[in-house]
């Protein structure tokens, strides 16, 4: 079985649909023939350890970094500094055939240093872009200085991986569109794990009492991060308006973000009490709750880039439990929902057509067995079994073999001058481990390689000192497809 370590900006015990998607890509591509390790950077939160247990998985972390008063840039240079030595002691010791990096670039770098000096393909795959969601968030504006300066970069990094997987078509198009070869780029799409999201039965009183809502009338629900661009104030506002016309009405907001207590604010503000539940953070078990508890899921994200270019996971979870989806007519959304067939589509950015749709829903009631069995085809079709082969897509055919034997021919190379050096110098010759590219059984069977280790030393010394002009476009590794 063939290993890949993962590259990820943040992971469990945080829950958010990047985690979501790295958990159901991981135990997919366990069914595809490939070992998965994870290691988190510098900005996963709470990390203290080396590694760390969380759910079941064992997570390399990269704790200790310390931004201090560092300048913007010189920062995340650092940090980026940071996550390469501790990713050189990782990738050393677990020895994987490939470095899958994960958005944003930050983790991508590191990668692409470390693949670099140990002779192994990297792959990119961007969930979103960085630059679009630092906008949002108000860390630069859309166009300015800080926005351009990291677009370049990403751009940059695209030219010089192994391979790029995006996971929507807008997200592709636009890396396309930036002069990267199109069999380059591959569509690796969101998905949900079938055997989790079934579809359930329509909500009912018992199921509203188990998620702990008091309302038997119909319950309008959102499940997902809050920030700003998911246009959750919007709903707020949109009860507000529907709250006369539809007294037995009730809305469940599950999940937490920046924007969550401007919400419950916004929520008191509009005298909408328990009508309008915030149930913040929760586990699995609660979010199955709440959605067999809802009638309707609605997602009005605002548009702007990240909305139009990328597709959001939880409308395809809701969807393949058979929920009916009002989404906003933003890019993201009309690649999952197609308008009176799977779901209902409103224009962006109004609280007046955010409402005018959940009555227009609610008005259709006997559409909704034949819209939730299409919307849970269309949601349990997008499944990870088969989408998530984003490593053999994304390698020709060969280019890990070759690049093996030759990480294998370096590795042994260096193996025999160390022992040459050794004997010369009267300390004896050192048993070493086997190839980059050996069996997984010969890995479980073999001491792992010390990261005190001379190679080791030369290895991250080469990561550590690397520079932008050490790797040329397209030649990182000479694998001739790419």
């Amino acid at each position: 079985m063939r290993r890949a370590l993962h590259v990820l900006d943040h992971s469990l015990p945080l829950r958010d649909g990047y985690v979501s998607r790295t958990l159901g890509l991981v135990d997919a591509l366990r069914g595809e023939g490939w070992e998965s390790a994870l290691f988190t950077g510098p900005r996963q939160p709470g990390a203290r350890a080396p590694e760390e247990e969380s759910g079941g998985r064992i997570f390399h972390r990269a704790p200790g970094f310390r931004a201090g008063a560092r300048p913007p840039l010189l920062r995340e240079w650092a940090e980026m500094a940071h996550a390469t030595r501790r990713l050189m002691d990782v990738a050393t010791r677990l020895r994987p055939d490939l470095l899958h990096a994960h958005s944003p670039g930050l983790g991508v770098l590191p990668a692409l240093r470390v693949a670099r000096a140990l002779g192994l393909p990297v792959v990119y795959e961007v969930r979103a872009f960085w630059e679009d969601a630092a906008a949002d968030q108000g860390r630069g504006a859309e166009a300015g200085p800080r926005w351009r300066a990291v677009r370049a970069f990403d751009t940059w990094l695209f030219r010089r991986v192994d391979g790029v997987g995006a996971i929507c078509e807008g997200l592709r198009a636009d890396i396309v569109a930036r002069g990267i070869e199109a069999s380059r780029v591959h569509l690796l799409p969101n998905a949900v794990d079938v055997a989790r999201f079934r579809p359930l039965a329509p909500a009912d009183a018992a199921a509203r009492r188990a998620a702990g809502l008091a309302s038997d009338g119909p319950v309008v629900g959102f499940v997902g991060s809050l920030y700003r661009y998911e246009g959750i104030d919007l709903l707020v506002d949109a009860a507000a308006l529907l709250a006369r016309a539809h007294p037995t009405l009730s809305f469940v907001v599950v999940g937490g973000g920046i924007e969550e207590e401007a919400l419950r604010a916004r929520v008191s503000a509009a005298g909408l009490g328990a009508r309008f539940a915030m149930r913040g953070r929760v586990d699995n078990a609660e979010v199955e709750r709440h959605y067999a508890a809802t009638d309707v899921l609605a997602y009005p994200r605002r548009s702007m880039r990240l909305t139009e270019l990328v597709t959001p996971l939880k409308p395809l979870e809701a969807m393949a439990m058979g929920r009916v989806v009002l989404a906003s007519d933003v890019g993201g959304h009309r690649e999952l929902v197609e308008d009176g067939a799977t779901g209902f589509l409103f224009p962006p950015g109004d609280a007046g057509a955010l409402a005018t749709a959940i009555d227009r829903a609610l008005g259709a009631r006997e559409a909704w067995p034949a819209m939730r069995a299409r919307a849970a085809l269309r949601g349990g079709g997008a499944k990870l079994g088969a989408h998530g082969r984003p490593l053999r897509a994304a390698l020709p055919r060969g280019c890990l073999a070759r690049r093996g034997r030759r990480a294998a021919h370096a590795r042994s190379c260096s193996q025999s001058s160390m022992r040459r050096r050794a004997i010369e110098s009267g300390r004896g010759s050192r048993k070493t481990s086997g190839s980059w590219a050996a069996s997984r059984n010969s890995r479980e069977n073999q001491p792992a390689v010390s990261s005190s280790s001379a190679s080791t030393d030369r290895l991250r010394s080469r990561a550590s000192t690397w520079k932008p002009s050490m790797i040329e476009p397209g030649k990182g590794q000479g694998c001739e497809e790419w």
